[in-house]
Order: structure tokens, then sequence, then C-alpha cells
């Protein structure tokens, strides 16, 4: 260890764990080489020591499983490249079901995995026995194996990432508590220590459970929370074999690994116990906590169930060490929006260890490059919003996020804690209505309507759910009549100035230099043409636009667009979010409706698709753009907050005439997926560019200046596309999508949806996805194919279409 304090370093890391050292390791295989890590104590001492060592490889998304695909073969090949015994073993991974539902699940996984080429097995329980001989097979229903998956030792594998960056020239220092930062021009321009000054060029905190007070000195909001976790560490059990795959249980929230001749058992029970409400001791050191069998009596007994001859075994170890979580259970990464210079890793829910060769590795390369290497909005920090570092927020919520590792992840499965954080002007009338509401960024959101009698309550499964007809409803609602939708949610931004048209022209890849009261989609693309954000930007003024996008990612397009705002540029931006309620009115009647309720001229030719100005309605004065998500004529209303449940009431008292039904999201999702209007975050993403998206309408290739990204799209402009959108009917009305499912061509795997949902009018799922062929996906292509999706090792047969199965021509957004 080196004991000076250096005056200056590139790079400061906070943090000495597996994944503060990840970084360190990463930043100096890429070439930099002034680099310190700090920790505040000894490295490990925070959660590494004590992390079960799983290293697995599937993940939720492809992506993800990219980054664990990465770790497993850094830690496969680490001790051979820095002479530090780690302790890496390939043995295996099982994952058991013991019911349809969680088999279903499974299989639905292992159909995704083949995609990712991972080596993947379906198999039976008599086979699963067989790599397993010590457990019961007793209610099983099957089970996965990935015989790549393995085990390594926590300890040993960050000594020996720290060992590969020292040896490259990175200075690690011990026992260096950061205490505070100092700021010149908003970036961090020192990090002062207990030994001293350290002035620096980029600051990355990989604190864990620290990492929100390190972010706090910072200015920078880092949500995450410690909870309790438990597991058991037998006796030495006689004739153990060596070569035992880890064993995931999830039904019972159990995982089984061996360790040097004896049993783990570890725990993520559904109802945790959050810890450091009152901040963590400063002695805190390889520290344990009380143990608390009550706590794990439950998942103990199911255990010895699973494993007999755990019955007849002493328990050598009760082990309670806390482990850091955050409030959607996925990592944090990436720059923060509040601080130029300040990255975060932190946050990585009890799978630090699998994760932190891959995340090292891609923070290192966003780092040095000054962009991601590969979309990371899966765990991209700038997804939170503000209020998430909130305390009790937290705290309340890390009850629930411990033991959503091990839970079913049924599709459209809620969050049940830390609810009703964020709500519309127009919750408590939703609610009278019979809403059920979902959770995004925070906000309370109506995902469909109970008639009255019914109670609004998700009861899941991966077929149709119990709300399936309600939604249909209001699918049909909006198709035949007119629906009405709460878009409160949506990120609402004001970018002012005389350089607010240059600023928004070169970030689009649209022309936004268009006539006052005009709505235009468009795309913020990156340098390589990939989608960074999707859109709608409106001219208010000369020197005013409007920006409207997803409420998840709210922050991360305000950071994108101020970031974009060069320092000779007479341009700001404000957060309008929370000063209008939207509601969305769509539907062939919708002009009706309206029409009712203002003297605005409302037709076709005095306000054609694509317009926007300020109409009366009610008591109020609210912007009407006429858009569509959903491929049918309507409008969003953007009514100032003070005003907006006069006119939320009397749009419903006129709508008595008109069919008028309240919508939710998931009838939303399922006609603009009938539509194949793409979803930012699914089915578009950094990674994708318009022309593959199909989404090349949308750009503007000649308008003065240019835009950024467009270098990138000039060089696939005259090349075949390889690589496209393509839509998705299934044959069988039965079956489900949801994302992620293998797409089959004459028996070969040529791709992977990205969404899916069931189009009541086509009458059938659908679902979009890639397609991808070397020598070109064209019509042709896609017409003489014979297409099947997987579904849980099934191939479905499937009609395959470029253009949208509803409403190709879009005649009906322009009634």
């Amino acid at each position: 260890m080196s004991k000076e304090c250096p005056e200056r370093a590139q790079v400061v890391i906070i943090g000495g764990g597996v994944v503060g050292c990840s970084v360190a390791y990463h930043l100096a295989e890429l070439g930099w080489t002034d680099v310190v890590l700090l920790e505040r104590k000894a490295l490990t001492s925070g959660t590494t020591w004590h992390a079960a060592g799983l290293v697995g490889q599937l993940r939720a998304t492809h992506n993800l499983t990219r980054l664990a695909q990465y770790t497993t073969d850094l830690y496969e090949n680490l001790e051979k490249i820095t002479g530090q015994a780690t302790g890496f073993r390939q043995t295996g991974s099982l994952s058991l079901a013991t019911d349809a539902e969680r088999f279903e699940e499974l299989k639905r996984g292992a159909s995704m995995a083949s995609c990712f080429g991972l080596e993947v097995e379906v198999i039976s329980p008599q086979e699963a026995l067989e790599l397993y001989p010590i457990m019961s097979t007793k209610d099983l229903v099957g089970a996965v194996y990935l015989p790549r998956d393995g085990q390594t030792n926590p300890t040993d594998t960050t000594q020996a990432l720290a060992r590969g960056a020292r040896d490259k020239g990175v200075r690690i220092l011990e026992k260096t508590p950061v205490l505070s930062f100092e700021k010149t021009g908003g970036r961090i321009s020192a990090v002062i220590t207990d030994r001293g000054r350290i002035a620096c060029d980029v600051v990355v905190n990989c604190a864990g459970m620290w990492g929100r007070g390190v972010g706090e000195m910072a200015g920078v909001s880092v949500p995450l929370h410690a909870a309790e976790h438990f597991y058991v560490v037998t006796e030495p059990i006689p004739d153990l074999p060596r070569n035992l795959p880890v064993v995931r249980e999830p039904s019972v929230c159990n995982y089984y690994k061996e360790d040097a001749g004896k049993l783990m058992v570890g725990m993520f029970e559904p109802v945790a116990k959050p810890w450091g409400m009152k901040g963590i001791p400063e002695d805190f050191e390889f520290g344990t906590l009380p143990e608390d069998v009550e706590q794990i009596e439950i998942p103990l007994a199911h255990a010895v169930e699973r494993i007999p001859v755990l019955g007849q075994t002493g328990i050598k170890i009760f082990f309670n060490g806390p482990e850091s979580f955050t409030p959607d259970n996925r990592y944090l990464l990436g720059p923060s929006p509040e601080v130029p210079n300040f990255f975060v890793a932190a946050g990585f829910n009890s799978i630090g260890i699998q994760s932190a060769g891959g995340a090292g590795k891609v923070l290192a390369e966003w780092i040095v490059n000054g962009q991601p290497p590969m979309d990371l909005w899966d765990v991209d920090i700038r997804r939170m919003m503000p209020f998430q570092k909130n305390r009790n927020y937290l705290h309340d919520r890390t009850v629930e996020a411990l033991g959503l590792l091990y839970a079913m992840h049924w599709p459209f499965r809620q969050p049940e804690s830390a609810r009703g954080a964020r709500t519309s002007p127009f919750h408590l009338r939703l609610e009278k209505s019979g809403a059920c509401f979902g959770e995004t960024a925070g906000w309370e959101r109506a995902n469909w309507f109970g008639p009255k009698g019914v109670t609004p309550e998700y009861q899941y499964s991966y077929g149709k759910q119990n709300w399936f007809g309600y939604s249909a409803a209001e699918h049909q609602a909006v198709r035949e009549s007119v629906g009405v939708f709460d878009m409160s949610s949506f990120g609402k931004f004001l970018l002012q100035g005389a350089d607010a048209r240059q600023v928004l022209n070169r970030v689009s890849a649209n022309e936004v230099d268009v006539d006052q009261g005009r709505v235009v989609y468009t795309q913020w693309l990156n340098d390589q043409g990939g989608i960074e954000a999707d859109l709608t930007v409106t001219r208010i003024s000369e020197e005013e636009y409007l920006v409207v996008t997803a409420g998840a990612s709210q922050t991360r397009d305000f950071h994108w667009l101020r970031s974009s705002i060069q320092a000779s540029e007479k341009a700001w931006l404000t957060d309008m979010t929370a000063a209008y309620g939207v509601l969305s009115v769509m539907g062939p009647r919708s002009r009706d409706l309206l029409q009712m309720l203002t003297p605005a001229d409302l037709s076709n030719e005095a306000f054609p698709f694509g317009c926007s100005r300020e109409i009366e309605l009610g008591y109020a004065i609210v912007r009407a753009s006429r858009i569509s998500y959903v491929g049918e004529l309507g409008w969003e209303l953007y009514i100032p907050s003070d005003f907006a449940l006069g006119v939320f009431d009397r749009l419903f008292e006129a709508g008595e005439g008109v069919a008028l039904a309240p919508a939710g999201l998931h009838a939303l999702n399922s006609l603009r997926i009938e539509k194949a209007y793409r979803h930012w975050g699914h089915d578009i993403g950094p990674e994708d560019d318009p022309l593959a998206a199909g989404l090349g309408f949308a750009v503007s290739w000649d308008k003065a200046g240019g835009f950024r990204g467009r270098d990138a799209l000039l060089n696939l402009a005259d090349k075949p596309l390889t690589r496209r959108m393509t839509q998705f009917l299934l044959e069988d009305p039965e079956k489900m999508l949801y994302h992620e499912e293998p797409i089959w061509r004459d028996g070969k795997r040529v791709g992977r949806t990205t969404s899916g949902m069931y189009g009541h009018t086509l009458g059938g799922c659908v679902g979009l996805g890639y397609v991808e062929h070397a020598e070109g996906v064209d019509r042709q292509f896609i017409n003489e194919g014979c297409w099947e999706i997987e579904i849980a090792g099934e191939r479905i047969a499937a009609k395959a279409s470029l253009s949208p199965l509803y409403d190709p021509k879009s005649e009906r957004v322009k009634m």
C-alpha cells in the first residue's frame, strides 16, 4: 500500500470494494494510470468481504447479460493475468421451479438466454438430481441449468483486481476517508481527505452503502439504502461433492452454495430489514450485524426440506451483514446529472460480485471516451428522480427491494412499498373511477380501470391477467369512440433564449426551425447515430420551445439537453413537469367531444395534424397539440395544474354523450404497438439508429448546420439495411408476448423481440423486434419468410410486416 497522498490525480475513485477496484483495473487497462483509489478502512471491508461470491450470467436484459458474461470471462482469467488467486470455479448453476408459472418464468429466461449466446438447458427434476444428488426432488416441476455459471472468492478476486491496477501504476490508499469536495465552476476540482487534498479531473463514487452520503457531499443524488442480508454456513459435511452447482430456489427465497466442504444457505426474504437509518458507524469495518434467527426461520426450514442433509448438520455461522439496494433493484452507473465530472458505480443490490467486472469495464470506457460503449439505460443513474434520495422513501422501498431478487418477475408487476409518492392533479378523480395504479419514476399512473364492483388489484400470471378484458374495452373505446389518458407524467421542459432554436436544431435529427405552433417529432442522436431520446418539440414562440418526453427519461433527457448548451449560447432550460396536468383525448369522436367545450375551430382545415395552440376549454386556457401515440385522431391537452380538475370535470360531463371512457397505460401500450409506434428504452435506444428503427422519415438530412450524429447516419444511408425493426402478429390468440423472445425465420434464429402486447383490434399478441440478415432485410425477405416467435421454448407461428398492421397509411390520425 502506498502511504503518500498525491497532490493531484487524473481520476479519484472512492471505495475499495470489488466495484471500485474493477473501475481502477479497467481504467489502467485503457492507459489511464494516473488514478488514485481511496478506501476509508481496508480493501473489501464494507460489504464485499462477506458477499456470497455467486457468478451468474443471465440477467433481465440483453446488455446486462452481456456485462455479466464479461464478468465471468474476466474472473476465469484474472489469476493468470495478475498472479493473484481468485478462487474462481465454474461449477454451473441450477434454478429450480416448484410450480408451473415459475417454470414458465425460467423457460422464458432460457429462451432469452439463447438469444445472448449463453449455454442453457431446460431440464427435468431427474436431470437436476443427477447434477445435485443431495437434494430432494419433491414438488419439483423442472429446472434450468447454466453450465458456465460459477462462484469466486470475493476478497481474493478484489485483491486480484487491485494488484492488476497497481501493477499498471494505480495508487491505492487505504485508511483514507474522504471528508469533502472542492468545486470550481460546478465541477469537482479536488477531493479532501484526512491525509490531504487531491486535485483531480474526475471523481468516481464506488462507496457502496456509503455512496449516498458521498453523493450528498458532492451535491449528487445517489438513491440507495442498506438492508440486512442473511446466510448460514454449516459445519463440514462428510463426502460433500466439491463440484456441486450453485442452486437457486427462488420460490422459497433461498440459494445454496458448496463452500470448502460446507454448505452456505442464503436468503432473500420478501420482507427485509432496512439498516443504517441513523447513519453507518464510523468504525464499521468488516462489520456484522446481530443474529436474527426468527427473520430467516421459514426460509431455513424450506432449505432443510430441499436438502435433507442440512437437518443432520450443525450450523457453524449465522451471518448477518448489510448490502445496499436501490428503489428499482438495478444498480446505479454513469455520470451524475448534477455534477459533470462525478461518476457513480454503486447500489449493486447484492449482485456486486457478478456485476463488477462488466460494470467496471463499461464505466471506465465511459470516463475515457466521454460516452458509454453500449446502451446502459437499465442501470443509468439518470433514470432516477431527484425525490428518490428521500430517506423515508428509501427506507420503505428497501423493505421490499431485497426480496425482489427472488420474487416472481411477473409481467406488469408493480412495487408495493413506498407508493403514492408522486400523483397527478387528476389522481383522486381516477381513483374514484376505478383506476388500478402502477408506478413509473415514482408517478402513480392509471394502468387500467375496473368496473363498478371490481376491486382494482392485479392478479398476476404469464397469461391473460385479470384486467385483460377491462383494458380491451378501453382499447375498443379509443378505436371506436373516445378515450382519455392521464399523461401528466410526461417530462416537460421549456427552452428559452435567442439561441434556443440553434441549440435544439443541433441536438435534434429533425428540423425544429418551424412555424410557431407546430409540433415536431424527433430523435436526439449520439455521435454514432444511436437514439438517445425520442420526443416532441413544439415551437411556442420565436425564442421558446416546449420539449415533451416520457416520464421515465425526464432526468436523463433534461441532462442531455442542458449539457448540449454551449457556454457562448444564450439559452436556458427549465423543467416544467409539475406545472401542467396532461390529458390525452384520443379516438374518432375526440373532435366532437372537444368542440363542445371550446370556441376554437378544431376542424381538419383549421387545426391540422401537428398543430399546437392555446385554446379556451372550460374556464381555462390550455395548450392543445394535435398528435397521437395510439393511431387515432386526438389531442394532448396541457392544462395549468391549478385549472386541471375543472377541465377534467367538464370533459367527463360532456363525454357522456359520446361514450367517453377513461383509459389506462396498458390500453395505451396495446394501441401503440398495433400501430407499430416505437417506445424508447424498449424498441429504440442508444445502439439503434433511425434507419434500422424505421424512423428515417423523422431525419432532416439537409437542414442548415446539420445535427449531431448526421455523419454516422450518412455512412449508413447508402448501405443495405441488415437490421430492421419488424412487427409481428401471433397466429395463436392465446399466447402472450412481452419482450426478449427469439425470432425465427425458416428455422433460423434471426433476432429477438423488444416489446409485446395483446392487440385487441388485430386479434392476437403483437410484437416489435429487430430482424438481422447479413445480405439485407427488405420487404421480400420479410414477406417470403416463414416466421415464428419462441415463447418459453415453444415456437409460435407469426405474421411479419415492415409496415404497421393497423392503418398502415396513417389515415385515421389525420381525419
